[in-house]
């Protein structure tokens, strides 16, 4: 059974809201006192030692101002202006992330919410040894303190925890482990992959973070869970010609099947 843990930050208006949802269906969570992206290792301290895989509860700040539901793989592409470290991420479950980003928009959809559900490309820390993510409300005071996404996550994360290993034998069978590469921020041609299709996305290298290194990529495949053996590719945001092809060459000596999002919408 995968033993999960819950981090909240007193500092987090967004993250004691779902604390105090959480606290209702009987969900304990380990609260920290530092902003939710600088706990380093927290994962070795003696009450988290035990759990497989941490899911950090918190708030998300965007320019747009967008309310969003959002969940994240954890990492630094490049610098760390946020917590973690440099050029460094952390482990991803592909099939845990595709599942609880599908059960938060069954659960949105049924609560008829307006705000939207939406992965985010792999960004910032902390850094840690065990396998991540962040789940999110975004993106103001306004939606922080706004009980009902704080909700809805609470109820993704109990449904999404107590059924994962329930479901894990047969999501093995139907789901194939990836990582992608391209478009934008909140990677809107990778959410319908993961809630429609048979892929599972881990890490996301979004178009900022170009162009693609022989590290970013080596990092990108150990650091999921299950290995992964296939890229999709933004095809239309991953550059001009040249890095195109840059990047198919790094996939091709790493043995990475291919395959363009263009492609998956026709097979679902």
């Amino acid at each position: 059974m995968m033993k999960f843990a819950i981090i909240t930050s007193k500092q987090d208006p967004a993250g004691r809201n779902i604390k105090a949802e959480l606290s209702k269906l009987g969900i304990k969570t380990f609260e920290i006192e530092e902003d939710i992206v600088y706990p380093e290792h927290i994962d070795k301290k003696e009450k988290l030692k035990d759990a497989d895989f941490l899911i950090f509860a918190s708030w998300h700040k965007s320019e747009q101002y967008r309310k969003t539901l959002s969940v994240h793989p954890v990492g630094n592409w490049h610098q760390a202006d946020f917590g973690g470290k440099p050029e460094t991420i952390n482990k991803s479950n592909a099939f845990f992330l595709k599942f609880i980003f599908q059960t938060l928009n069954e659960i949105a959809e049924k609560e008829k919410t307006d705000y939207e559900v939406t992965m985010e490309v792999t960004h910032h820390g902390p850094e840690l040894s065990v396998p991540c993510c962040f789940i999110e409300i975004g993106s103001t005071e306004k939606e922080w303190q706004d009980k009902k996404p704080a909700e809805i996550i609470a109820e993704t994360i109990k449904q999404a925890t107590e059924n994962y290993d329930k479901e894990k034998g047969k999501l093995a069978r139907n789901w194939q482990s990836c990582i992608a590469i391209g478009g934008k921020h909140y990677a809107p041609n990778f959410n319908k992959i993961q809630l429609n299709s048979k892929y599972a996305i881990s890490h996301i290298i979004p178009e900022y973070s170009l162009p693609l290194t022989e590290e970013m990529l080596n990092q990108a495949i150990s650091k999921t869970i299950p290995k992964p053996r296939l890229a999709i590719l933004d095809w239309k945001a991953i550059g001009k010609s040249q890095e195109r092809q840059e990047i198919i060459s790094l996939l091709n000596k790493h043995e990475l099947g291919i395959v363009r999002t263009s492609q998956i919408k026709k097979e679902s």
